[in-house]
């Protein structure tokens, strides 16, 4: 048989069950008291500094241009026009050929200036002979009047007649020359090697009738000008280099111009300046200058827009830097460095052109700066970061 619970033990039990119900929360209580003690005692840790890549500037050789646009221009460029008045024969060449000096063009009627010629060519043989003849005779007057055979009149006489036909004798000779001069226009021939222009009279066609008639143009295409301008503080540095190197007018002359057309990479055009304007034009604030360059292949035409440079002086060792390492803001280009306490500051600079992917540092850098090159985003001026040192590659110079 099973006991039977009294109920004073029933009620004993009850007040020892909600008293270990009460120990137990008073436990969890102390517990929790203790880990929250726990949690406000820890101190923050702040992350690592974020880490970036940084690399010294490139050093390598720089040269510094005077770059700017101009325009092709023809060394040579003339009119062929008809000096004597006759029907246009023959037409000698194809419309846009390239022809040598001297080539035969155009003839004009040739045959009425050939008699002509002849003509005044006859005349001369008349008047020589008529110079020997009156030479002969003032020989003997000259004698007999030595002897007083003749009175000096007739001496005189001889000697006027003699002086006449010599006169009439280079009266001859000129017409004989003008003769021969017309008789070579008849004939146009190209004063220079280079291309004529399509004809601008047929064959049959009366020319030079009032005036002279122009018939086709030939343009020489080698050697070529290319024309620019210099603006007023390019000419005042080029100036002030020219004295530092100690170079004369001549020597300005003979630097190096380098042209490129509008479709072409680089300036594979290479010549030499040959002119520049004594004074600046007033209302541009510009100095008119001129290369001339080879162009034996006419890849140049007269009227080409391109682009030039010149070669001013050469930097041994200018800094390069990768040209995505550059910011820029409302004062102009920086860019991120990090100093010796890894710290990341802001440098301003002043940038020159860009080689491949570098892009040169003319102000504001030095060679044992740490440029950020990668992690732009991470870096803040004034946070401390964790550099990673990669090394820039030189790249060589861009195809000139």
């Amino acid at each position: 048989m099973k006991a039977s619970r009294s109920p004073a033990r029933l009620r004993s039990f009850g007040i020892a069950g909600q008293g270990g119900a009460i120990a137990c929360r008073s436990a969890f209580a102390i517990a929790a008291m203790g880990i929250l003690s726990a949690c406000e005692q820890n101190t923050f840790v702040p992350p690592p500094p974020p880490k970036v890549e940084v690399a010294p500037p490139v050093q390598r050789p720089f040269t510094r241009y005077l770059e700017t646009t101009g325009n092709t221009a023809a060394i040579k460029n003339v009119d062929l026009v008809a000096r004597v008045q006759g029907f246009l024969q023959s037409i000698n060449y194809k419309d846009g050929a390239f022809v040598k000096e001297g080539t035969s063009l155009f003839t004009i009627e040739p045959d009425t200036y050939k008699l002509k010629l002849e003509q005044a060519q006859a005349a001369e043989s008349g008047a020589q002979a008529s110079v020997r003849q009156t030479e002969a005779d003032f020989k003997r007057q000259q004698e007999l009047v030595q002897r007083q055979a003749v009175s000096q009149a007739t001496l005189d006489n001889s000697t006027a007649a003699r002086d006449n036909a010599q006169a009439s004798l280079l009266q001859a000779q000129v017409n004989t020359k003008i003769a021969a001069v017309n008789y070579g226009y008849t004939n146009v021939v190209a004063p220079f090697d280079g291309v004529v222009s399509a004809h601008l009279v047929s064959v049959g066609e009366l020319v030079g009738a009032s005036s002279p008639t122009q018939l086709a143009t030939i343009v020489a295409l080698d050697p070529i000008y290319v024309n620019f301008n210099v603006n007023e503080q390019d000419v005042l540095r080029i100036r002030e280099e020219a004295r530092r190197r100690g170079m004369t007018a001549d020597d300005l002359r003979q630097l190096p111009v380098e042209v490129g057309l509008q479709t072409e990479t680089g300036f594979p055009h290479k010549g030499r300046l040959d002119y520049a304007v004594t004074t600046l034009n007033q209302s541009t604030g510009t100095l008119p200058v001129r290369g001339v360059l080879p162009n034996s292949d006419r890849a140049l035409l007269p009227g080409f827009f391109v682009r030039v440079r010149v070669p001013l002086d050469q930097v041994q060792n200018a800094l390069f830097v990768p040209d995505v390492a550059l910011g820029s803001d409302q004062s102009g280009r920086y860019v991120l460095i990090v100093n010796g306490e890894n710290i990341v500051e802001q440098r301003k600079v002043r940038v020159g052109p860009l080689e491949g992917e570098l892009r040169v540092i003319e102000e504001g850098l030095k060679a044992d700066d740490r440029v950020i090159t990668a992690g732009l985003l991470r870096a803040i001026p004034g946070q401390k970061v964790d550099p990673q040192l990669k090394k820039v590659e030189a790249q060589p110079a861009a195809a000139k």
